[in-house]
């Protein structure tokens, strides 16, 4: 997959050095990875949770920080769209960032 933001995810980790390690785990993964569907998705992340709009929510540090991205499976791209702490993610709506 092609991911798109990935300054967004460095800007954080700078700020939040203990999410750098597990978010650099998540980028490998997810651009290394083909997902065609959320079922994909899922076999990688198990706690992945889907939203509307396309949108994926997946745990980072054991579930310490929320990160939410835009999947465009036809295309093979992932849209980062907000990464941030369990706490900024419940005031924001997942659908809509």
């Amino acid at each position: 997959m092609r991911i798109i933001a990935i300054s967004t995810l460095r800007d954080f980790y700078t700020k939040h050095p203990d999410a750098q390690t597990p978010l650099q785990a998540w980028y490998a993964l997810a651009s290394r990875a083909q997902w065609k569907s959320p079922s994909d998705i899922k076999a990688a992340y198990r706690n992945a949770s889907f939203t509307a709009n396309n949108r994926v929510v997946f745990n980072i540090k054991g579930n310490d920080y929320r990160l939410i991205v835009l999947v465009r499976y036809d295309k093979g791209l992932l849209f980062v769209k907000f990464v941030g702490t369990h706490a900024h993610y419940d005031k924001i709506d997942a659908l809509t960032v």
